[in-house]
């Protein structure tokens, strides 16, 4: 291990545990609302269907979020462990916004979690859907401020230099906050996690179709999640084109790797859609591209110029070959989603959705295509933005923890196993309830037989019949469920 790079580990570390993070809150962002979603139409049209899929959902929610939290608050620590230098220049701006996620988001979900969960036979109807309500504002909160984090390092204003190396916030906290990727960074993270939940959903629907065509709780879902595709789809792709030209502006070097330009195209820049890229000829091999389709796209006129990557300093470029493929695959992704949404409008008019076993099979296999998507993106995003970590400010090798490699290795071999051991069981038992065809009656989450642990305070002892031993209880407590 002595001959590990320590900062290679770090960055290798903090992307698997981001990673294996992120699937979690964008499944549980938009699961959230779609429970928001049934929840209200239960309440307006009074039909049983929409009760049963909340309470088969909210089962599979509960989980969702619960890994979610846990794999977030492990990483978190990283910040202080493996980048605390990171942590020092950058803490007086991001520190803030990290509190502000605790102090609305955080606490918001935590407050009315329990009542979502286990209060429906508690509380009124409308409160309880008040509870839902709020435990999807939550999630969406908690997005705001962790992109406007993550937007504030893509690009930095409203700070300025302080005389001990720190960058401090500057007259303004909105400059900070909407920085000038954010508003478009919010809007393509967040439906690409309504995306992945309508997918998901989708294909669970699609599954439980192609075993029971009449099942009505799987054609309600499998028909509102083709709904998203068929909606949301297309603005997705509008807004990623959207964000895609304030990146051009902003990060010039990113959509330079993502397009694979390692030469300027004074006159016009082709669209490459496959190809090798080699860093060190500079080149792309093997190349198959549409002619100023590129310069078409970013500026909107065939024959406007595009600067390329000659124009950078070497030891400023990012990995080009993995920008070029994680692009190409989030791209690729998107109109997959984009062909499974019109096939299902197709199916739709013609008055057979249900009746369209290899549209179903499609979906089945596009069921955890959101989490490709967004792994893509991510890794677009964090990877374009090399060598730094705070763009233009401070690159990644100046802004790790002074560790020995054996340390960082010992701990992302912690983490590997820990990871896929602990999260292996969660997901494999998400995937079980899945199986199970949703049905009239769904129970949702169920609480314990003997209720809540006593944890402070003065516990009764157990109750002495006159022969000295414990008395047994005549029956058992009913369970009780949502």
């Amino acid at each position: 291990m002595e001959n590990l790079d320590a900062l290679l580990l770090a960055r290798i570390q903090f992307a698997f545990t981001v990673s294996f993070h992120f699937f979690f809150p964008a499944f549980s962002i938009g699961l959230a609302s779609y429970l928001a979603v049934l929840e209200g139409l239960w309440l307006k049209t009074g039909k049983a269907v929409y009760l049963d899929l909340f309470k088969y959902w909210l089962k599979i929610f509960a989980i969702a979020f619960a890994m979610g939290v846990v794999s977030g608050i492990v990483m978190s620590y990283q910040f202080g462990t493996n980048w605390s230098v990171f942590s020092d220049v950058s803490g007086p701006i991001l520190g803030p916004l990290m509190a502000y996620e605790v102090l609305t988001a955080f606490f918001l979900e935590a407050g009315f979690l329990g009542v979502m969960l286990f209060g429906m036979n508690k509380v009124g109807k409308k409160l309880h859907y008040a509870a839902t309500l709020m435990v999807a504002l939550g999630t969406f909160v908690s997005a705001f401020w962790i992109l406007s984090v993550n937007s504030w390092m893509q690009t930095p204003t409203g700070y300025f230099l302080a005389d001990n190396g720190q960058y401090m916030p500057g007259d303004s906290w909105w400059d900070i906050v909407f920085n000038p990727s954010f508003p478009y960074r919010l809007v393509h993270t967040v439906m690409a996690a309504y995306l992945t939940t309508a997918f998901v959903v989708g294909a669970v629907g699609a599954w439980h179709l192609l075993k029971d065509r009449a099942n009505p709780h799987a054609r309600k879902m499998f028909s509102m999640a083709m709904w998203m595709a068929a909606i949301v789809t297309p603005l997705q792709i509008f807004a990623g084109d959207l964000h895609g030209l304030n990146t051009l502006e902003h990060q010039p070097a990113k959509v330079m790797a993502m397009e694979g330009h390692f030469d300027s195209h004074p006159e016009g820049a082709p669209l490459i859609l496959f190809g090798i890229p080699d860093s060190e000829a500079k080149t792309v091999r093997y190349a198959i591209e549409i002619p100023k389709a590129s310069s078409l796209i970013l500026k909107h006129d065939w024959n406007a110029p595009l600067a390329g990557l000659d124009t950078i300093p070497d030891d400023e470029e990012p990995p080009v070959g993995m920008v070029f493929w994680s692009f190409r695959i989030m791209v690729g992704i998107g109109f997959a989603m984009l062909g499974i949404g019109l096939w299902s409008l197709w199916g739709r008019v013609r008055g057979r959705l249900y009746d369209m076993p290899m549209l179903h099979r499609a979906a089945v296999l596009m069921g955890p295509s959101g989490f490709a998507a967004v792994l893509a993106g991510w890794i677009t995003t964090e990877v374009g933005r090399q060598p730094y970590v705070i763009y233009g400010l401070l690159r990644t090798a100046d802004a790790a923890s002074p560790l020995d490699a054996p340390a960082v290795a010992a701990s992302l071999l912690a983490f590997i196993l820990v990871y896929f051991t602990v999260f292996g069981i969660g997901v494999w038992y998400i995937l079980k309830l899945m199986g199970k065809p949703p049905h009239a009656g769904e129970y949702g989450v169920k609480r314990g037989d003997t209720g809540p642990i006593r944890t402070a305070g003065i516990t009764p002892g157990p109750a002495q019949n006159p022969g000295g031993e414990e008395a047994l209880p005549s029956t058992k407590p009913e369970r009780e469920q949502v």
